[in-house]
């Protein structure tokens, strides 16, 4: 099956027809059961853009309707203390890409993702152990087409909103279009996907402008959904379906928008020392801190919520096709996120920071069948990060795990009851927004650890008793032990980055930033990829 023909399936069902036709429910399809058997189970790795870990009714948010992801989450296991190490889209991506965390991979903040191949990749490892390898929607990949190893990649990276930039321009980034745009324009030639008026991190909640079969989350479903349904080869599959929202702009669809209208949402919270993020930080829609009006934050939440929600039902319908064509049980099932996104608490929009919000993000995992993990509905406490994802993968495929992965496999972590796992996890982000938002961190679940690198300045939080981070500690004697520990523990991780990082056994201030290290593809310190900032942070 080519690529065209493949993009082609998501709107046959669609094309030729007009706006009005578009919305006219269709008849519940009939699937037929796989006749193939295969030795290993398939993989089906789900992805959501910048979905922060407390929104979903399974992580106690009583407020939102996820049933689905709720109902993927009694069958498996939810992972409680799921971080994202490096939290905004292209880094998060890399150590999921990589297995590697930040220094190894390279990229330490928001910039282009390597186009010069990794020895290790999730793609063409998943392949070279016999699995045929497809990913849907959003990959943040540079080129948009270097597709790192997929047998198939059909993509939905929103490229107009680049089009006509300065950057791209410069660049040449952005000449080939995506194929959910292209399927859009195929549909209805002399409309704007765009329409809706919102820009890319816009914090305005607006619902979709047409039918919501032209959004891009029922795009990605549908896609999908065509895909599962006639898959008959005799490999398993490694499928990556990878929603480009709930990541702003907020545009659920009208439905998804009264479905919040008469609900009580989480208002926003913030700690005391998190005054100074009060003012904006401009005029634009775009800003990265600033407390607005009770009415605009809950309209963003409102746009948010929706947008996962529906994210969620075209996650249902993908689990449907696999239950009716009895591959449910053969299929090893994961959910992750990216990041989160603060919509407002701690006065901050957007992510990359190191707060709860933005980098603690959901992560569940339903086993196929006689995988011998043990009962379902399991929660485990254990920290666990995106670079977890390819060695779990490798090891269902019956895969030998490379040495250069630093991460570690979930199946491991589950069949030990946590033996000899970690004990906290690597945070850290290259300068963003401004040169203050630049940090490194460590958590365990528990504690967490803040180091700013600036002007050296330090956060603590208990976040057992304080989950929202509303008390820093790291000026209170009382716990003058544990911000001691914790330090030396970050001085203790950083130190084989040199005295830029730590000298005489000191976290050293750092005001200039860092994008690369030496490990990143093609690295050469005289270029100026230091300094380059990737589209659409």
């Amino acid at each position: 099956m080519n690529r065209r023909h493949f993009v082609g399936l998501s709107g046959a069902a669609l094309f030729g027809t007009g706006l009005d036709a578009v919305s006219q429910p269709q008849a519940t399809p009939r699937y037929t059961p796989s006749t193939v058997k295969r030795d290993r189970p398939n993989i089906l790795l789900l992805m959501a853009d910048q979905w922060r870990g407390d929104c979903m009714g399974a992580y106690g948010n009583k407020a939102i309707s996820t049933p689905n992801l709720d109902h993927l989450a009694k069958e498996g296991i939810r992972f409680t203390s799921a971080y994202s190490c490096t939290p905004t889209c292209t880094p998060a991506r890399s150590a999921l890409l990589t297995g590697m965390g930040p220094w190894r991979n390279g990229l330490l903040g928001y910039g282009h993702m390597a186009s010069n191949l990794y020895p290790v990749e999730k793609a063409r490892a998943m392949s070279a152990a016999g699995y045929y390898t497809t990913s849907i929607g959003k990959n943040h990949y540079y080129p948009i087409r270097n597709a790192h190893g997929y047998h198939h990649l059909v993509c939905d990276e929103h490229c107009s909103y680049w089009f006509h930039t300065e950057q791209s321009q410069a660049e040449g980034s952005w000449e080939e279009r995506c194929d959910y745009e292209a399927w859009f324009w195929s549909q209805v030639p002399d409309k704007d996907p765009h329409a809706t008026g919102l820009g890319w991190n816009d914090h305005r909640g607006i619902p979709f402008v047409y039918p919501e079969e032209l959004h891009a989350t029922h795009w990605t479903g549908e896609t999908a959904v065509r895909f599962l349904s006639g898959y008959e080869r005799p490999e398993p599959f490694f499928l990556k379906v990878s929603f480009i929202r709930p990541h702003s702009p907020y545009d659920a669809p009208e439905r998804f928008f009264k479905m919040y209208e008469d609900r009580e949402l989480p208002a926003p919270e913030a700690g005391d020392w998190a005054k100074k993020y009060e003012p904006r930080s401009s005029d634009r829609d775009d800003l990265w801190h600033g407390k607005l009006s009770a009415d605009e934050m809950r309209r963003s939440r409102q746009g948010y919520y929706g947008s996962i929600s529906f994210v969620d039902e075209q996650i249902g319908r993908i689990l449907e096709v696999l239950d009716k064509r009895k591959l449910l049980d053969e299929t090893l099932v994961l959910f992750i996120s990216d990041h989160g996104d603060m919509l407002g608490d701690q006065n901050l929009w957007r992510k990359g920071y190191g707060y709860e919000q933005s980098a603690h993000v959901p992560m569940l995992m339903r086993p196929a069948a006689g995988m011998g993990l043990g009962p379902a509905g399991q929660v485990i406490t254990n920290p666990v990060e995106l670079r977890d994802i390819l060695p779990t993968c490798l090891d269902a495929a019956g895969a030998s795990i490379p040495e250069s992965i630093e991460g570690k496999s979930l199946l491991q972590l589950v069949r030990t009851k946590g033996e000899g796992w970690r004990e906290y996890i690597d945070l850290e982000h290259n300068i963003c927004y401004s040169p203050e938002i630049h940090w490194n961190g460590l958590t365990d679940g528990r504690w967490k650890y803040l180091y700013h690198a600036m002007h050296g300045e330090e956060q603590l939080f208990h976040l057992e008793n304080d989950p929202h981070e509303l008390k820093d500690l790291s000026g209170n004697v009382e716990f003058a032990p544990q911000l001691q520990l914790w330090r030396q523990r970050l001085v203790a991780h950083l130190e084989e980055r040199g005295e830029d990082w730590v000298k005489d056994g000191k976290l050293v201030p750092r005001p200039k930033g860092m994008l690369l290290s030496p490990n990143f593809p093609g690295y050469a310190p005289a270029d100026d990829m230091l300094k380059k900032v990737a589209w659409g942070a």
